[in-house]
């Protein structure tokens, strides 16, 4: 294989990691998770690909994209094995256990009362607009 078929494969390991493992974990409120290669591997149905499993999993490239922290690594010394498990913990920005969108998230929908008690939104907006107007006179 080429270089540009490794890339893609890492791309799909590191893929799989983040959709099957982290987004997950971060729905949980978790501030670990571990991916085992063997698993990764067998599910991506790779075969004789496991140097680059583990490869992908422990990059810089993986850890930083998702605002990890390698904590251990479990398995044989050679580290190249499908029972070698990782295990991240979730950081962000700052250090946070969540990353800046996920906060941001959390404030969806946060005006939903203070809006339903003027009114609704529109009739709030239409409000402020006849305020303002009134103003200039």
């Amino acid at each position: 294989m080429n270089n540009t078929s490794q890339h893609s494969v890492s791309d799909l390991v590191r893929q799989h990691a983040r959709d099957a493992y982290l987004r997950p974990a971060r729905r949980r409120g978790e501030k670990t998770f571990s991916v085992n290669v063997g698993t990764v591997h067998k599910v991506l149905a790779l075969s004789n690909r496991v140097p680059l499993v583990c490869a992908a999993l422990k990059s810089k490239k993986f850890l930083e994209e998702n605002a990890l922290k390698l904590t251990s690594r479990t398995g044989p010394p050679s580290g190249q094995s499908t029972t070698v498990t990782f295990t991240y913990e979730i950081m962000g920005r700052n250090g946070t256990e969540s990353s800046a969108a996920e906060s941001l998230s959390g404030l969806r929908g946060i005006a939903k009362d203070l809006f339903r008690a003027l009114g609704g939104g529109e009739a709030f907006i239409n409000e402020e607009r006849k305020s303002f107007s009134n103003s200039g006179r």
